[in-house]
C-alpha cells in the first residue's frame, strides 16, 4: 500500500508540475510557431530585396534560407526557455561546444561543404543558368545549396556537385562574358594559292550572321600544317554563347559548310589522304602481280594469218 501511495504522489507531482508549465510550454509552442513564421517573412524579404540590387538569385536563395533555418534555431532556444526548460537549452548549447571537436571530425565533408556553401554565395565564378565546366562534369548551374551546387548536364543528368569540390577545383566559365572562339581544321592543295583560300575563308565567314567580329573579338585564318597531301589551314571564329552550347554548335557547323561550299566554287581543290604504298623485294615474292597486255594492231593480225 505505501508504494501504491508512493507511486501515486509521483504521477501527482507530475501531473501538478505539467499543468504548472502548461502555460509556459503553450509559449513556447507559439515562440517556435511564430519564429517560423517570422524567419519565413524575413527571409523571402532578404530574398526579393538582394535580387532586386544584385540580380543573383543563387545568393538570394541562399541567403534567404539561412536566415530561416537561424530563425528556427532562435526560436526553439526562446521557446525552451519560455517553457521553463532553460536547463535543457543550456545543457544543448553547451553539448554542442563540447562536441564541436568530435563533429568536427565525424562530419568533416559536411561541415566543409557547409562552409563553402557560405563563402561561394557570396563569392563565385558563375551564375544561374551559365554554362560552365567544374572538373569533369559540364553543364548549366541551376541552383545552389548549403552542401551542393546543382548542373544539368547537356544530355539531360542531373549532377549534384560538393561545394567543397567546387571550391578547390578550377571552374571553367563559357558564359560569363558571352563570347567563346571555335576553330576548326581544312585541307587544300598545294598547287592552289594559300592567299586567295584565305581570303575566300574570311569572306564566308562574314557570311555568316551568327559569326562574331569586332574590334576585341577578331577572326583570323592562319597556315597551321604541311600535311602529306595538303597544306592545312586553322580557321579562328567567334560566336555567341548566350545559348551556350546549342546555337554555338549550330554556328560552327553552319560555318564548316559555307567555308567548304565557298572554296569549292571558287575552285579550290581539297585532296583526300594520298597513301603511298612501297613494295619491297622481287616482284614474284609480292602477293600483287602486275600483267602488261598488248593490243594487237591490223599488221599482228594480219602476220598471224600468214603464218597459220
Amino acid at each position: 500500500m505505501e508504494d501504491n501511495h508512493t507511486v501515486s504522489e509521483a504521477f501527482q507531482n507530475f501531473y501538478d508540475s505539467f499543468i504548472e508549465q502548461l502555460p509556459g510550454i503553450g509559449l513556447g509552442v507559439l515562440i517556435i510557431i511564430l519564429g517560423t513564421l517570422i524567419g519565413a517573412w524575413v527571409g523571402n524579404f532578404a530574398r526579393q530585396r538582394i535580387s532586386q540590387r544584385t540580380q543573383d538569385p543563387l545568393m538570394s536563395r541562399f541567403l534567404g534560407k539561412a536566415i530561416r533555418i537561424t530563425f528556427f534555431i532562435i526560436a526553439v532556444m526562446l521557446a525552451l526557455r519560455a517553457a521553463g526548460l532553460g536547463a535543457i537549452a543550456t545543457g544543448i548549447l553547451t553539448a554542442a561546444g563540447a562536441s564541436a571537436v568530435v563533429l568536427g571530425f565525424a562530419f568533416k565533408d559536411i561541415g566543409e561543404n557547409f562552409i563553402a556553401g557560405i563563402i561561394l554565395a557570396f563569392n563565385r565564378p558563375f551564375n544561374v543558368n551559365d554554362t560552365v565546366e567544374i572538373g569533369d562534369n559540364f553543364g548549366k548551374v541551376k541552383a545552389l545549396e548549403f552542401r551542393y551546387t546543382k548542373l544539368k548536364t547537356f544530355d539531360g543528368k542531373d549532377v549534384y556537385i560538393p561545394n567543397s569540390d567546387v571550391l578547390t577545383t578550377p571552374v571553367t566559365n563559357y558564359t560569363e562574358d558571352g563570347f567563346f572562339r571555335w576553330n576548326f581544321t581544312i585541307g587544300i592543295a598545294y598547287e592552289d594559292n594559300i592567299d586567295g583560300a584565305k581570303k575566300v575563308v574570311m569572306e564566308a565567314l562574314r557570311a555568316e550572321p551568327n559569326v562574331i567580329e569586332d574590334e576585341e573579338h577578331e577572326n583570323f585564318v592562319i597556315e597551321d600544317e604541311l600535311a602529306t597531301s595538303t597544306v592545312n589551314l586553322k580557321v579562328y571564329f567567334w560566336v555567341d554563347t548566350k545559348d551556350f552550347r546549342r546555337m554555338a554548335l549550330i554556328t560552327k557547323g553552319s560555318v564548316v559548310r559555307k567555308v567548304k561550299e565557298a572554296l569549292e566554287d571558287n575552285g579550290f581543290y581539297m585532296p583526300a589522304d594520298i597513301q603511298e604504298i612501297k613494295l619491297y623485294g622481287a616482284a614474284k615474292d609480292s602477293p600483287l602481280r602486275f600483267e602488261q597486255t598488248s593490243q594487237s594492231t591490223p599488221q599482228n593480225s594480219e602476220a598471224k594469218k600468214s603464218d597459220s
